[in-house]
């Protein structure tokens, strides 16, 4: 039989309600002789909710500790759903992601997959099991829970589709699928029947939350193909594979992600070596680079610019701090910005389209801070005030009126 590997958010199992209804889903599809791993995320805001339960305890909790305690909410959602599928007459197990076999590096609260060893899951799917799986957790070599941080429960099943080779991974959410902007910020957002894998790591990496992007080059890599669907519905969603872009112009989606911190680092030495140094030592801080660039003023003073969410701003300052002491350099920190991303197929950003972005941003009297492009992207730095009408704007420039093509 064919296997598909279903991952349900937390939206889709907020309430008792909403788990008997994906339980129903389930037992449809095994009538229908698919073979099934289910992933689950925790119960509706529980992550949260345990999250600020350990900070009232303790200000800053040992990060084992923490993944022993948020752990907790995934167990929650796979045990009630697996009772509520076996009392459908459908027979189902639950597994946490150890016993599951998702083994992880040794870092907690962000730990990485290194390996997937499911036979547990095999001989459940052997029996005819549906076999419902924790997402967001695993253990470590040196056999500590661990958790994976933002997108877990998403990195989770995808890991697990690669292993057992599944026909598709499906995502199921609150929403219809992916869309060409955030349809509460953007009304006339549209949805995608489909986008290519590389499309949809930029629109996931810049803040589209439907799909989490290392997910996403999880499934780029191995090649599984991503259903993102309702959970609400039976509508077919977005497809998410390597399917060849169209040959003409085309924006997919407008993506912002709030809450952002903007690093300039002035006088950084300008080697290989030196920016080499300040990555691996971010990287070893846990601190998510969103977006980076390099340039030079007049003096020849280099300018190097990382943007950065909130959460991670301290830690920028730690690392960056001490690295531009030693070539006598300064930082300036600017909290509170947007980042606001255009995301297309085959677009290499000409001069006018270029021009199309920032006539847009000057018209509604925005005025970035900072803006950078690639071959398919397009980002500018925005006060937080104005991104969600920096969204608005540019949405209704490429997508609506199509200044480059029609979706």
């Amino acid at each position: 039989m064919e296997l598909v590997v279903q991952k349900y958010g937390g939206s889709s199992l907020a309430t008792v309600e909403q788990i008997i209804r994906v339980a129903e889903r389930v037992v449809e599809a095994k009538a229908r002789g698919t073979d099934l791993i289910v992933v689950v995320s925790a119960m509706g805001n529980t992550t949260s909710e345990l999250f600020d339960l350990a900070t009232t305890i303790s200000k800053n909790p040992a990060s084992r500790e923490l993944d022993m305690l948020l752990t907790a909410g995934e167990r929650i959602s796979m045990a009630l759903l697996s009772m509520a599928i076996n009392d459908r007459g459908c027979h189902a197990i639950s597994f946490t992601g150890s016993q599951s076999g998702i083994i992880t590096d040794c870092q907690h609260t962000r730990a990485r997959i290194v390996d997937v060893k499911a036979s547990r899951i095999t001989e459940e799917l052997v029996r005819n099991r549906v076999v419902i799986v924790a997402g967001f957790q695993g253990v470590s070599s040196t056999k500590e829970v661990t958790t994976l941080g933002r997108g877990g429960s998403d990195t989770t099943a995808v890991a697990l589709a690669s292993a057992f080779r599944a026909k598709e991974c499906e995502i199921y959410t609150d929403v219809a699928g992916v869309f060409s902007a955030d349809p509460r910020v953007v009304p006339d957002a549209r949805k995608l029947d489909s986008i290519s894998y590389v499309e949809m790591l930029e629109l996931a990496a810049s803040g589209a939350g439907v799909v989490h992007h290392s997910a996403v080059e999880l499934a780029y890599r191995f090649g599984i193909p991503l259903h993102v669907r309702s959970s609400f519905s039976r509508e077919r969603g977005t497809m998410v594979t390597s399917s060849p872009e169209k040959d003409q112009k085309c924006v997919k989606g407008i993506a912002h992600a709030v809450g952002m911190v903007l690093a300039r680092l002035h006088g950084l030495e300008k080697t290989p070596e030196a920016t080499g140094s300040l990555f691996r030592r971010l990287e070893e801080s846990g601190v998510e680079v969103r977006l980076f660039n390099e340039s030079s003023l007049p003096s020849q003073e280099g300018v190097f610019v990382l943007v950065v969410p909130e959460a991670d701003g301290a830690r920028v300052e730690e690392v960056c701090g001490s690295l531009l002491r030693n070539q006598a350099g300064t930082m300036e920190l600017v909290p509170d910005v947007g980042l606001v991303t255009v995301v297309g197929s085959n677009l290499l950003w000409t001069a006018c389209t270029c021009s199309d972005a920032f006539s847009t941003l000057a018209s509604a009297g925005i005025e970035p801070l900072a803006a950078s492009c690639s071959a398919i992207t397009l980002s500018f730095l925005v006060p937080a005030e104005k991104t969600e009408q920096a969204v608005r704007q540019l949405h209704r420039t490429f997508v609506v009126e199509g200044s480059t093509a029609s979706l």
